[in-house]
């Protein structure tokens, strides 16, 4: 399936809910959240939102210089009941989880001529998952996907990105009352690709919602992920793995908006780092608004710090604006190996860098199984043993 490319145009609107959401997220940007470029001033590094992104090698994207002169190959292969729409930017469902919060996002929201929306339908239970290969075939692409679960339909999206490209692109997820989605995004980017994506998505009533993100290739990666709930009883669990080399910059910038009553959230991102130069960043945000009664939530970053000369930049934060939740809490972590688990395994016979090995393995090894899809499990694997070997 071909994916239509750069024409610029007007905005839409949100739906209500999310824009009431975001009304409050978004006193932490620069600027509102918005739907036109315009409305975001050129980041020149430090705001808050831009401070650990190396804008210099961004080729554009952020600054309103980038041109849409080049190409993606897209194909969605999807199980019999899913319907594949091509639809311009006045439909309804465009926007609807979420508007975009940084200038890069409302750049690619201002340029895509056509976007791809994805339904499962109501009360469909999908046994294969829905596909999405994104590869990359040089210069510069923009788009816009909307995945629609409708209420009680239960499913799972992997979308795959390889290739090299710089890409700018906006994902909304909406997941109907009583729905169960998990997502399977992949980067493994060629080293030379750019990719900047916001994903939006919105749970709704008693909904259940599971997002893995998996980072491995890529110049420059930077993904924002952002939740917020229509109703009570919505659930999200959001897991991350990141394998940040060399001259490479993974940066995930989470926020998980509590807007409803009685609804839950746990958040896991783990990331490995080796080389000079290796950049990894992670920023969880949480806040609990005021009609957010009976919240459970908990948000967990961990960094294994594999050679010298990596960076790490980890800021988790919590806001509570009431005092009726079940639970509230964060962590963050980072480190190098942990000398008593290669001690024990060593004095067992097994050779130091085979340990080293283990270890890390066993660190990514709750998040992999979390996938689910037996063959991006196989291949994930695969790629963390290859990494390895360059630095353990």
């Amino acid at each position: 399936m071909a994916e239509a490319q750069n024409i610029p145009a007007g905005s839409t609107t949100a739906g209500a809910i999310a824009v009431a959401a975001e009304s409050t997220v978004a006193t932490r940007m620069s600027a509102p959240p918005s739907f036109d470029v315009a409305d975001f001033p050129v980041p020149h590094g430090r705001e808050e939102e831009w401070r650990f992104t190396p804008l210099a090698r961004l080729r554009g994207l952020h600054d309103g210089t980038a041109v849409a002169d080049g190409a993606i190959k897209a194909q969605i292969d999807a199980p019999e009941g899913v319907t594949i729409e091509s639809v311009d930017r006045d439909d309804a469902r465009i926007g609807k989880a979420g508007t975009p919060v940084d200038r890069i996002a409302a750049q690619a929201f201002s340029s895509f001529a056509k976007a791809t929306v994805v339904t499962v339908p109501k009360e469909a239970v999908l046994t294969e998952p829905v596909r999405l290969s994104l590869h990359g075939e040089g210069g510069t692409t923009f788009g816009h996907t909307v995945f629609d679960v409708q209420a009680f339909a239960e499913a799972v999206i992997v979308i795959d990105h390889t290739g090299d490209a710089v890409r700018a692109a906006n994902v909304d997820f909406l997941v109907g009352d009583g729905a169960k989605l998990t997502v399977v995004s992949v980067q493994d980017w060629d080293d030379t690709a750019v990719h900047c994506s916001q994903h939006n998505t919105l749970i709704g009533r008693d909904a259940s919602f599971k997002s893995v993100v998996v980072t491995f290739g890529g110049d420059v990666v930077r993904i924002h992920p952002r939740i917020t709930y229509a109703g009570p009883g919505g659930e999200a669990e959001l897991f991350g793995l990141y394998f940040t080399d060399a001259g490479q910059h993974q940066e995930h910038r989470l926020l998980v908006n509590h807007v409803a009553p009685h609804c839950k959230s746990h958040v896991v991102y783990k990331g490995a780092l080796q080389g000079q130069d290796a950049h990894a960043v992670w920023i969880g945000d949480v806040l609990i608004e005021k009609t957010a009664e009976g919240t459970d939530t908990y948000e967990m970053n961990r960094n294994l710090v594999l050679t010298d000369g990596a960076r790490v930049d980890s800021v988790p934060n919590l806001e509570i604006e009431t005092g009726e939740i079940v639970g509230a809490g964060h962590a963050s972590a980072t480190g190098r190996f942990d000398d008593e688990q290669l001690f024990y395994l060593q004095a067992r016979g097994i050779p130091a860098d085979e340990a080293r090995r283990l270890v890390v393995r066993g660190f990514f090894a709750e998040l992999v199984q979390q996938i689910g899809v037996p063959d991006i499990e196989e291949r994930l694997l695969t790629k963390i043993e290859t990494e390895l070997q360059g630095s353990v």
